[in-house]
């Protein structure tokens, strides 16, 4: 008894000294990253171009002023829904278009990265490394590099969130891959089917609902990077609502309208990927929980 006390006294002192370790450890963390927080603000707030405590104040006098003249405007503003209804059909475009062409690149990608499934392996660890760097690069930036080099207009804004798309995509569509069956893809393989036919008829059909589901939550997400890569001068709406902003007061009437316009398509955009995906997945209906 007197030992197995003893030892039940060691092992309660040795959790306790590494508790305390493990508090004074968290407490240097939680210093270290308030004071880097500290540092990194008051840098940022140095080289701003005016002072972040003097504009604080007037942080809601924007969206204030959008709102006042929206409102008294309000009888024009089923006209600016039509006039700017073709630049959302185009960036509209410019997603589904980006999407559709990274999706089917970030499919043949994502077959080569598979281990297991690709057909050079050792290509398996640099290809992923493409993968990575078309994921880490923002999209914003190579739409910049691209309308240097090509001019302003939807083309540059297609490339970038296509190459973004690929990225993201491709190691998504990889993850989905390493749980299919392979049974199917031996059995086409003992008949004397090529690589390719092994993953267009034994692969891809077992996982194309998660496929299609991914890619139709990218295409949400490439309509939001659409609009704002209009800032930069890649076309669709975003072009024009930067164009209203800068204008000033007499223009935020039109700029209400365009956000108008772009939160309803996004809504409707999403409802119906929602929707998409659920009966994919579920086939069109909520699988029920019993306890």
């Amino acid at each position: 008894m007197t030992d197995g006390a003893g030892e039940t006294a060691m092992l309660k002192e040795a959790y306790m000294a590494q508790t305390r370790r493990k508090r004074v450890l968290n407490t240097v963390l939680i210093v270290v990253f308030i004071a880097l927080m500290v540092g990194g603000f008051r840098t940022a707030d140095d080289r701003n171009a005016g002072g972040f405590w003097q504009g604080l104040p007037n942080i809601l006098g924007f969206p204030a002023d959008v709102v006042r003249e929206a409102v008294e405007r309000a009888h024009l503003l089923p006209g600016y829904f039509v006039k700017y209804l073709p630049s959302l059909v185009e960036t509209v475009n410019i997603a589904a278009a980006s999407t559709l062409l990274g999706a089917m690149i970030g499919l043949v990608m994502s077959l080569l990265v598979t281990r297991g499934l690709a057909p050079v392996p050792w290509l398996v660890g640099p290809l992923r490394r493409v993968l990575d760097i078309l994921r880490a690069l923002p999209e914003i930036v190579v739409a910049l590099i691209l309308i240097f080099l090509l001019g302003g207009g939807p083309v540059p804004a297609m490339i970038a969130i296509a190459l973004h798309t690929v990225g993201a995509l491709g190691k998504l569509f990889s993850e989905v891959n390493e749980n299919s069956a392979l049974k199917p893809v031996e059995g086409l393989a003992s008949v004397g089917a090529n690589w390719a036919q092994r993953m267009m008829l034994g692969v891809v059909p077992q996982v194309a609902p998660n496929y299609l589901s991914y890619a139709l939550l990218r295409f949400e997400i490439n309509i939001r990077a659409s609009a704002i890569l209009g800032f930069v001068g890649a076309g669709g709406i975003g072009y024009d609502l930067r164009n209203t902003m800068s204008w000033g007061q007499g223009k935020f009437d039109e700029a209400a309208a365009i956000f108008l316009l772009l939160f309803a398509t996004i809504v409707v955009v999403d409802q119906m990927s929602s929707m998409a995906r659920a009966r994919l997945t579920h086939g069109g209906k909520l699988r029920e929980v019993r306890p």
